[in-house]
């Protein structure tokens, strides 16, 4: 219903109000409406496609973006087009005789303006939206940037200073991302050489069996105390059992309402990880006081935990630093302000509760291959001692 009045919106600021040809308006009628049948075919049928064929949801998600962005373009375009009108309205031009003495015509009446005003909008908001998804396109399959930062941690033991955690999330290993973009991030996140790989949900959008050959690559991704994974939502969506089966066998240790002790250099630390909210709906919510409770108090405990928003429920345990992904820091502006609505961190560090939260955009993306804003990112933590 909502996709349908949008395109109906497009379809009269971009035909009908462009053109008097009965021509060229159903001519624009029948080219919306295709966009619109490509569209929900994608959203519906797209991960049913063999795997051979799921490239042709190509189009429909690209549309998805264009139409984002025309979107946003034309409702902005609304109030300019709108004052010119009116400025024109205001305009005292001479009457023909008989008219009322200084009347001034209504510029709904000028068919002739009102035509350029609307061509000019359209062709307006049409090259902005090319261009801006066209670029988002580019970003979003460019290699993730390498992040690296220093975090300061009271309760670590000097002798483990300098543990080296690699956060990778929201691969999202689909129609649109395969073999090739997942060998990459494998290789970026072995030139880490990190201590331990925190992978933090959202590694499929399709179920398991259907991507299995891209996935292959994650067997290979190496970390010196081992790679760790917790579940994100789309996990769920696509069957979580079949997920953390398949996932076992790809080497990444699943930390389902558990934690490991990760000895560093005669140190120590907790690494912990929780379900995702999401499988509170699939009798497979998250545990924080299982995970977290009668811990060794002198020893830092770091969470992973595919949601930011999880942190109200784990900052009563004391947690030193939780790591999350979920948000793909927005992914298309101006999403990262809807996003901070729902998660209290959307991209980068943040204090929530108390309690340290670092936010990553993810590696991949989910439905149009476009970053606009929010580039896709691998990041080093190196945990120093401040005791």
């Amino acid at each position: 219903m909502i996709a349908g009045l949008i395109h109906f919106y497009l379809w009269r600021r971009l035909v009908r109000d462009t053109t008097t040809s009965p021509r060229w308006r159903r001519a624009g009628a029948v080219t919306i409406g295709g966009a619109l049948a490509i569209l929900v075919a994608t959203l519906s049928l797209g991960d049913r496609l063999p795997a051979g064929l799921r490239w042709l949801t190509l189009p429909g998600f690209v549309w998805l973006a264009l139409m984002f962005y025309l979107l946003i373009m034309l409702w902005l375009l609304e109030v300019p087009v709108l004052v010119a009108r009116r400025i024109r309205a205001k305009r005292a031009v001479p009457v023909p005789a008989g008219d009322a003495p200084g009347q001034k015509p209504d510029v709904d009446h000028d068919p002739d303006r009102r035509l350029l005003l609307r061509r000019g909008a359209a062709i307006t908001a049409g090259a902005v939206a090319v261009s801006v998804t066209g670029f988002g396109m580019t970003r979003a399959y460019r290699p993730p940037s390498i992040k690296r930062y220093d975090i300061p941690m009271a309760r670590l033991a000097r002798r483990a200073d300098g543990l080296r955690v690699a956060v990778l999330a929201d691969l999202h290993v689909g129609p649109l991302l395969g073999t090739g973009q997942v060998e990459r991030m494998v290789e970026i996140v072995n030139g880490l050489d990190a201590d331990v790989v925190a992978v933090v949900g959202d590694v499929v959008t399709s179920e398991p069996g259907r991507v299995r050959d891209s996935l292959l690559p994650l067997t290979g991704m190496r970390g010196r105390h081992g790679v760790f994974y917790v579940t994100g939502n789309h996990e769920y969506y696509v069957g979580a059992e079949n997920w953390t089966e398949a996932a076992a066998e790809l080497d990444l240790r699943v930390l389902r309402n558990e934690r490991v002790e990760i000895a560093h250099g005669g140190g120590a630390i907790d690494l912990a990880g929780v379900n995702d909210i999401t499988g509170a709906q699939y009798a497979d919510p998250p545990d924080y006081a299982k995970t977290l409770a009668g811990r060794d108090p002198g020893r830092p405990v770091v969470l992973m935990a595919h949601q930011p928003v999880a942190v109200h429920d784990a900052a009563p345990y004391g947690v030193d630093l939780q790591l999350s992904g979920h948000t793909h820091g927005g992914q298309m502006f101006p999403f990262d302000y809807l996003v901070g609505l729902q998660q209290p961190v959307v991209s980068g560090f943040g204090e929530v509760d108390g309690t340290p939260v670092y936010v990553t955009n993810g590696a991949g993306f989910w439905g149009p291959p476009v970053r606009v804003g929010a580039d896709p990112d691998i990041t080093l933590l190196t945990l120093r001692s401040t005791a």
